[in-house]
């Protein structure tokens, strides 16, 4: 009003062109004034907003809480009100303002009361200080670069050990070349036994040759099933008849074959007996032989008889006991006749454990078929008691050992008889003697179960049933 009142006072003081002049100027002015919205005073206007407010286009400022943050820049804020650029975002609880000159968003960290900030990102910030990270190192691109990096390490590792290892080691096809080149073939047993079955029967092959494939066949048939292909294959029928052969040697390294392949082994044990092994065995026995044949024939016999009732009765009828109580008489044979003590022990102990086990039906009839055995009045007719005994005054302890459990289980047949023979009494006597110092010293040693002392137990046993 004051304006036109002096516009009034002015125009009437001028001349119409000057008033023409001047109205012009004054509309000039006016149509170049903001409206009162955007008035600007002598500062720029401005407004504090929090994170959560309204940009231009009327959404939500874009956050580290609503996008991925591969696909975000990170804006660091400062005390200081910074220009925020278009993609960037923003942390939570930042100040936000448009600043309506520039046109452009800004941003700062909030003041606290005590002026010094307490948000998440400064702390976090704090914290990459202490540990004395760039905080700037953490952007999806470096991320990806650092993997892409960590990558090709493990792919140059992987090949140096893939490099590695084949200086180390040739590839399978190498190796099969190889031993195609060296005629290199895997053989199965039965293969082989069938290579060394086909040797020995051969008659181009030498006494040499021969035996030495008796001494592999040993080997192979221990295993059960080996020794039914053996069988299967006509080898035990040529072993047999090794017995037979003029060679001690052959003889000798045939009873050997045949003593692995009968142990426990039914089936090679019924077809040996009905290829008259026996027999066999008991001559070689019997006649004059080295002691090296007749040891392995010993021990083809025991691997016959034992737990094959059947075998025993025919032992008994052809004279087994005798043939084996006829090397009693002979020099040098101490070792023949502690095995065959060792056989009659073994016979004893087997009927014994089958009668005290549970009746069943197979069992009844397996101790009926030993019941046939007659072992013990073939044993008294032929004074065994005396015989086994005398073995005592032997130097071995493992000697020793074995007569000692004999003597234990023929006690009840022969006690009348021990109790007679003088002998039998001034030899154990000697035995405990010496086994209380040897037991006494195993004791010092701090031994109280040893050896010596299961041997001073078994004399004393003895002397007390007699």
């Amino acid at each position: 009003l004051c304006r036109r009142v002096a516009m009034s006072s002015w125009a009437g003081l001028l001349s119409a062109a000057a008033r023409v002049s001047l109205l012009a100027l004054l509309v000039s002015a006016l149509l170049s004034r903001p409206s009162r919205s955007e008035r600007v005073p002598e500062f720029a206007l401005t407004k504090i907003e929090e994170s959560d407010i309204k940009d231009d286009s009327g959404k939500e400022p874009i956050t580290d809480d609503g996008a991925d943050p591969e696909d975000l820049e990170v804006f660091y804020p400062t005390h200081q009100w910074q220009t925020v650029r278009p993609g960037q975002a923003v942390p939570a609880g930042s100040h936000v303002r448009l600043n309506l000159q520039t046109g452009e968003r800004e941003a700062r960290l909030p003041d606290s009361e005590d002026g010094k900030t307490d948000t998440r990102e400064e702390k976090r910030r704090k914290r990459l200080d202490k540990m004395d990270i760039d905080s700037n190192s953490f952007t999806s691109q470096e991320l990806k670069k650092a993997l892409a990096k960590m990558k090709e390490s493990e792919k140059a590792e992987r090949k140096a050990h893939e490099e590695e290892v084949r200086k180390k080691f040739r590839p399978i096809e190498q190796l099969k070349e190889e031993f195609e080149k060296l005629n290199v073939k895997m053989e199965t047993d039965y293969e082989i036994m069938d290579k060394l079955v086909s040797k020995l029967n051969s008659s181009a092959s030498t006494l040499d040759e021969k035996v030495a494939a008796l001494y592999d066949l040993e080997y192979y048939v221990h295993q059960v099933d080996n020794a039914k292909d053996f069988l299967s294959m006509g080898g035990l029928q040529l072993v047999i008849e090794g017995l037979n052969s003029t060679e001690a040697i052959l003889k000798e390294h045939a009873a050997f074959v045949l003593g692995a392949a009968l142990s426990s082994n039914p089936k090679v044990q019924i077809e040996a007996m009905e290829g008259g092994v026996l027999q066999k065995l008991l001559v070689i026995l019997a006649t004059e032989q080295p002691q090296a044949v007749k040891k392995k024939a010993l021990f083809a016999l025991s691997s016959l008889l034992r737990h094959f009732p059947y075998a025993q009765q025919q032992f008994l009828k052809l004279g087994g006991l005798q043939v084996l109580r006829g090397l009693f008489r002979q020099k040098g044979t101490e070792a023949l006749c502690v095995r065959a003590v060792t056989l009659l022990y073994d016979l004893f102990v087997e009927k014994m454990l089958l009668e005290d086990s549970q009746h069943g039906d197979q069992a009844a009839e397996k101790i009926q078929q030993y019941r046939q055995v007659r072992l013990v009045p073939a044993l008294l007719e032929q004074d065994w008691c005396v015989a086994v005994s005398s073995l005592l005054a032997l130097p071995e302890h493992d000697a020793r050992e074995k007569v000692l459990k004999t003597v234990a289980v023929l006690m009840a047949l022969c006690r009348e008889r021990y109790r007679r023979d003088p002998a039998l009494g001034t030899a154990l006597g000697l035995l405990r003697s010496e086994y209380e110092e040897l037991a006494a010293e195993e004791r010092r040693q701090g031994d109280k179960d040893g050896y010596f002392q299961e041997l001073l137990g078994s004399v004393n046993s003895i002397l007390q049933e007699l």
